[in-house]
């Protein structure tokens, strides 16, 4: 593969981790449960996520 190839792989990750962690910490400071898609995205169990409890 070329450099360019791996290059646009490797931004096209990062864009969707960011936009995950924008979504969930969104969610979280709205008090709502954030999407498992979004949890998945990064690396979090969406299961054990939903059993922490907020204030």
């Amino acid at each position: 593969m070329s450099r360019l190839v791996l290059t646009g792989r490797y931004l096209r990750s990062l864009a969707v981790a960011f936009g995950a962690a924008r979504a969930v910490s969104v969610a979280v400071e709205a008090g709502r449960q954030p999407s498992s898609q979004a949890l998945k995205a990064l690396g979090i169990d969406p299961d054990q996520f939903r059993t922490i409890r907020f204030r």
